[in-house]
């Protein structure tokens, strides 16, 4: 799961979601806990890995398991 805010980073840009934008969709007030995320700085709640899982239509394995790319 090292590679999880790196995945994450990869769907959100290859969208065009701006970080803020991603924040508002999964119902945060403010990017800074996503931009921790990315930065591999905190992990992911699992109720948060499948809302973006569900967000990016890919598989939670996808976001997960870091041989896996998305």
């Amino acid at each position: 799961m090292r590679r999880f805010g790196e995945k994450l980073r990869t769907l959100r840009r290859s969208q065009g979601i701006t970080l803020q934008a991603l924040a508002r969709d999964l119902g945060y007030s403010d990017h800074t806990f996503l931009s921790r995320i990315e930065r591999g700085e905190k992990k992911p709640s699992t109720e948060l890995i499948i809302a973006i899982a569900q967000k990016f239509n890919v598989k939670t394995d996808q976001l997960l398991i870091d041989e896996l790319d998305v």
